[in-house]
């Protein structure tokens, strides 16, 4: 006869124990199992910016360590295209997609047959304004008031020139209205002129540097600050001052720490470029986009907060990233990160000109 089982409070605390890091395991495994299962497909609008390659590598490295799947396509610059991407990376059986819109509207067709099929879109960078899509970028009002600071900074009155960004892309109109929010006073009271203010189609540099020559034209080269948008239509802008011999005597903005618009801001060209570490962009949109591939709501997402400033004031779950100003007085915050080599930063810079190029 089997004798009476006699078990104390600690011995049944541990059994619990031991069974809930089991069950712990198990969910971890099956989550990693899941994960594995997905594939993810981005929809990139273009290629011909440095920094997309660098958010392409830190998507692919967040969805590797998960195990799951990269597969993306490349819409050169075509709204058109961009729609046939997406369609064609569904047939390959992504399970969720990330999408850096080409134009926010014309993606419309797309984001809506992704939604049919049950396949979340992430929208990447840049506004795609429907509710059944989550939005993660940075803060784009803060990028256009830090852009605004660096050059107001450096030249509080005088004829400015604007050079925003692509009319088709929401986010251009969100920088000017940042940059609006520092400038306006200065603007009301005279001290500011805007002698010239357009979109670049496409973001294009060749655009920016067209525009750019349009406006030294128009005002007898008697322009004393340029407010561009990002890094490439700073470039173009420095092109046309630099042709007129006004380079580095007239201060510029830009945005991404382009390594090109690093090294200006060495050399003196460009006065200041709003960092945005999409290093951390596309870890974070991988994991978003695998949580919701994997049946997370858009309202359950780590870190997601509302928002609803876009045209169409439309609600929409959404992540933003903190931004931050690079000038020649914090050059060594991108090169300690290892954003940029300190040579590639400091290539052509005088000696003892820039403290991070010591």
């Amino acid at each position: 006869m089997l004798g009476r089982l006699h078990f104390t409070r600690e011995d049944i605390m541990k059994s619990i124990y031991k069974l809930m890091a089991g069950a712990a395991i198990l969910v971890s495994l099956q989550s990693a199992a899941m994960a594995a299962d997905l594939v993810v497909g981005v929809s990139w609008s273009n290629f011909q910016e440095e920094r997309w390659k660098t958010d392409e590598a830190a998507i692919k490295k967040a969805l590797e360590a998960k195990g799951a799947k990269y597969i993306s396509a490349d819409a050169q610059s075509s709204a058109a295209k961009q729609l046939t991407d997406v369609e064609s990376l569904i047939s390959q059986g992504a399970n969720a997609l990330i999408i850096l819109a080409q134009d926010s509207d014309a993606i419309g067709p797309a984001v809506e047959k992704a939604a049919s099929e049950g396949i979340p879109v992430v929208g990447y960078d840049r506004l795609i304004e429907n509710p059944s899509a989550f939005y993660i970028t940075f803060d784009n009002k803060e990028v256009g008031r830090l852009q605004a600071e660096g050059v107001f900074k450096v030249k509080p009155e005088g004829n400015y020139v604007f050079i925003k960004g692509s009319s088709s892309d929401p986010n251009a109109d969100f920088l000017f209205a940042g940059q609006m929010e520092v400038l306006k006073a200065a603007i009301d009271a005279g001290k500011i002129k805007n002698v010239g203010e357009a979109y670049t189609d496409g973001w294009l540099p060749q655009n920016a540097q067209r525009n750019m020559e349009q406006f030294l034209t128009a005002n007898n080269n008697k322009v004393d600050a340029v407010v561009a948008s990002n890094d490439g239509t700073a470039g173009g802008a420095v092109a046309a001052l630099d042709a007129q011999g006004m380079a580095g005597s007239v201060p510029v903005s830009g945005q991404d720490a382009d390594k090109a618009a690093l090294n200006r801001i060495a050399l003196g060209t460009q006065t200041v470029s709003v960092w945005k570490d999409s290093r951390e962009l596309g870890k974070r949109a991988a994991e978003v986009a695998l949580d919701l591939a994997g049946g997370t709501a858009l309202d359950k997402v780590a870190g997601v907060q509302t928002f609803e400033g876009g045209p169409k004031k439309v609600k929409m779950q959404s992540i933003f990233l903190t931004p931050l100003a690079i000038t020649k007085d914090n050059l060594n915050v991108v090169i300690d990160a290892g954003w940029i080599s300190k040579a590639e930063a400091c290539q052509g810079v005088k000696a003892g000109s820039v403290k991070a190029c010591e």
